[in-house]
């Protein structure tokens, strides 16, 4: 995924994006670091890779997933192994 922001060059204003949008394209895409727009100093939008959004995207629902089965199991909301294949249709 993306890397540590390099503010010296991952913050940029907006008329840079309007003056050399390739430039802004192709820097997401080799960095893999967003790029953060701004107008008259202040954060407006931020550009990112589809491939890393997407990924991201994923990362982040995994992660709730892992979360809500870690609650389920706190409040005792489980099912054996042998149920669960059964209900997945694997066994």
């Amino acid at each position: 995924m993306s890397t540590a922001t390099k503010f010296s060059e991952d913050i940029v204003p907006l008329s840079d994006l309007k003056v050399n949008p390739g430039r802004i394209l192709n820097q997401v895409e080799a960095t893999h670091r967003p790029v953060l727009l701004t107008n008259r100093g202040r954060g407006v939008a931020v550009v990112q890779s589809l491939a890393d959004y997407e990924a991201g995207t994923e990362e982040r629902a995994f992660m709730k997933a892992v979360l809500q089965g870690f609650a389920d199991i706190e409040e005792g909301r489980t099912v054996s192994l042998a149920d669960a294949k059964k209900r997945l249709g694997l066994v």
